[in-house]
Order: C-alpha cells, then sequence, then structure tokens
C-alpha cells in the first residue's frame, strides 16, 4: 500500500514533508549547474538545505521546538539567496 503526500504530511508536519519534497526537486537541479557552480554555490545550497531538513526534523519530534525552528527559519532565508545567486 502506498502512503499518500497527505497521510505523511499528517505523521511529520506540513513544512518537514515540504521541505523533504523541496529537497528531492533540489539534488538533480544542483546537478544540472555548471561545473564552475556546482562545487562551490551547489555544495553550499545542498548543505544550507540538509540542515534546515535536520532542524525540522529536530523540531517535530522535540517538545522545545522554538530554537531548532528558529535555525530552520534563518537556513531558509539563507536559501532564498543561495538560490537567487544560482545559474
Amino acid at each position: 500500500m502506498t502512503e499518500t503526500t497527505g497521510d505523511r504530511a499528517r505523521e511529520t508536519g506540513p513544512a518537514l514533508d515540504c521541505h523533504y519534497r523541496f529537497i528531492l526537486w533540489l539534488v538533480p537541479a544542483v546537478n544540472r549547474f555548471s561545473r564552475a557552480h556546482k562545487f562551490l554555490l551547489g555544495d553550499r545550497i545542498q548543505g544550507t538545505a540538509m540542515e534546515v531538513l535536520e532542524a525540522l526534523i529536530e523540531a517535530t519530534y522535540n517538545r522545545r521546538r522554538e530554537a531548532p525552528l528558529s535555525r530552520a527559519n534563518l537556513g531558509i532565508e539563507k536559501l532564498r539567496f543561495l538560490c537567487r545567486l544560482a545559474p
């Protein structure tokens, strides 16, 4: 039996589910960057996206959510700027 996106979001939370789907799209997109951009900008984008994912997982399974959500929010802001720099 397959799990729908809505079912997964109810278990983990919509922010975590949406960011997970964003990373599934992001990795192949970064792989299409030119060699000049892939290793500096691409690595930074993927690393920041993974840090946001980790913070969202931590917030999902922790009673004290303020610190991990604050880190996730800052990471998302960083991602916005990094993605603007992307080719």
